[in-house]
C-alpha cells in the first residue's frame, strides 16, 4: 500500500532537481506602473521555514499556520496577536486543517497530530505520506495520502471511522490536492477525477473526470488535481496538474467545463471568472460559467508565481522574489505591488475578512490590508 506514495514523492523530487539543473528563462523585468489601489502591511510574524504549499487555515478571525520544522501557531488575523503555539513533535509534511477548535497537521513520519485549542490531543499514524492539509469538520478529521486513500478520524479521540482506498495509478503527484466540503458531501481528488463522498460512511456518491490525461508514459499522463479548489455557490473549480483547468457542479456531480492548459499551482476565482498561471507564468482569466477566455497576460512570465486568490476586484499572486502582485481581475493590468522579505511566496495567499495573508519560503507570514 505504501508504494504509490513513495513513487509520487520521488517523482516530485526529480522534477524539482530537473528544474534546478535546467537553464531557466530569465524572469520578466517588473514594469513601471501607476498604483490604482492602496494597500499596506499591517503586521508580520516569523514562523519558521515553510515547505511548499503550507497554506494557512482560517476560521472566523483566526489564522493557523505551521512551519516545516513542526511549530503550529494560531494568531488573530486582524492584529497578529499570538493566541497559542504548539509543537507537532517532528517536521511537518502537510499544512494545517482546523475548524476553529480542533487543529490537525501531519508529520513526515505519517503521524496525524491533533490539538484542541493548542493542547495536544491525539496522534495516529497513516500508511502513506501526506502532503494535502487535513480537513477538520463536523468533529471529524479527514486525511488524504499521496496514495489517494482517504482516512476519517473522530476529532475527539482519534478513533478511525473509515478508510476509502480505491485502485489508482502507480505514479501520483506529491503536491497538495483537493480535499474540501460542499454542504453534506466530502469532495476529494482521485487522480484527475473529483469524487463526492459520504462523510459519514466513506462511500463514493459520484465521480467526474476533470481532465483526460494523454501521453505515452505514466509521467506524461500524470494529471492529479491540485488544491486548494475554488468554490462559489454550487460551482467548484480546480486545476489538473499540467493538463487542464475546469469547473464542476458539486450539487449534481457533473462537469461544467474543462480547458486543456498546463500549470502546476492552484487557481483562483470569483462569481464571474476563474484565474490561473501556466508553467511559463502566463496568466489567463476564464469565464466561470463557460470556460471561455476573457483575457491573458504575459507581463509576469517566468517570475515563479504562486497560487492565486481573488480579493474583491483584484487578483493576487506572489512571486519567487517575494513580491505580491495585485492585478485588475477584469483586465489583468497591474494595480499594486507590495514587498515581503525577498523570499519566494509559497502556497496560495489567503483572504480573511479584509486581511490578506501571504507566507514565504523564509518563514515569513505577512498580513496586508488592501483598500
Amino acid at each position: 500500500m505504501r508504494q504509490p506514495a513513495v513513487i509520487g514523492s520521488l517523482f516530485l523530487a526529480l522534477v524539482l532537481l530537473a528544474g534546478c539543473a535546467a537553464d531557466k528563462p530569465k524572469p520578466t523585468p517588473l514594469e513601471n506602473y501607476e498604483p490604482k489601489i492602496a494597500g499596506r502591511l499591517i503586521w508580520q510574524e516569523r514562523i519558521g521555514a515553510m515547505a511548499y504549499a503550507m497554506v494557512p487555515a482560517v476560521r472566523d478571525n483566526v489564522v493557523q499556520v505551521a512551519s516545516a520544522g513542526g511549530e503550529v501557531v494560531a494568531l488573530q488575523a486582524d492584529s497578529g496577536t499570538v493566541l497559542w503555539r504548539a509543537e507537532a513533535g517532528g517536521p511537518i509534511s502537510a499544512g494545517v486543517g482546523s475548524d476553529g477548535r480542533f487543529t490537525s497537521v501531519v508529520t513526515r513520519s505519517n503521524e496525524v497530530v491533533t490539538f484542541d485549542s493548542g493542547r495536544p490531543l491525539w496522534r495516529k499514524r497513516v500508511p502513506s505520506s501526506v502532503v494535502t492539509p487535513p480537513l477538520v469538520a463536523g468533529e471529524r478529521v479527514f486525511v488524504m495520502g499521496v496514495d489517494r486513500a482517504v482516512h476519517a478520524f473522530d476529532a475527539l479521540d482519534g478513533r478511525k471511522l473509515w478508510t476509502l482506498q480505491r485502485p489508482g495509478d502507480a505514479l501520483t503527484l506529491a503536491q497538495a490536492s483537493v480535499l474540501t466540503f460542499y454542504r453534506n458531501t466530502l469532495l476529494v481528488a482521485q487522480g484527475p477525477r473529483l469524487a463526492g463522498v459520504d462523510p459519514l460512511r466513506g462511500t463514493v456518491q459520484w465521480e467526474v473526470p476533470m481532465a483526460n490525461p494523454r501521453g505515452g508514459n505514466e509521467v506524461e499522463r500524470l494529471a492529479d488535481l491540485v488544491g486548494p479548489a475554488v468554490r462559489v455557490g454550487e460551482r467548484v473549480c480546480m486545476r489538473a496538474f499540467q493538463a487542464a483547468v475546469g469547473c464542476a457542479d458539486a450539487a449534481r456531480g457533473a462537469v461544467l467545463w474543462s480547458r486543456s492548459v498546463g500549470g502546476a499551482n492552484a487557481v483562483a476565482g470569483d462569481a464571474e471568472r476563474i484565474f490561473g498561471a501556466d508553467a511559463s507564468d502566463r496568466i489567463t482569466a476564464w469565464r466561470a460559467a463557460t470556460g471561455d477566455v476573457v483575457w491573458t497576460s504575459e507581463k509576469l512570465l517566468h517570475r515563479g508565481l504562486s497560487g492565486a486568490v481573488a480579493v474583491g476586484p483584484a487578483l493576487v499572486f506572489g512571486d519567487a522574489d517575494g513580491w505580491v502582485h495585485f492585478l485588475d481581475a477584469a483586465t489583468g493590468e497591474q494595480q499594486l505591488r507590495l514587498p515581503t522579505d525577498g523570499k519566494a511566496v509559497v502556497g496560495t495567499p489567503v483572504l480573511v475578512g479584509t486581511t490578506l495573508l501571504v507566507t514565504t519560503q523564509g518563514g515569513g507570514l505577512f498580513a496586508f490590508r488592501p483598500n
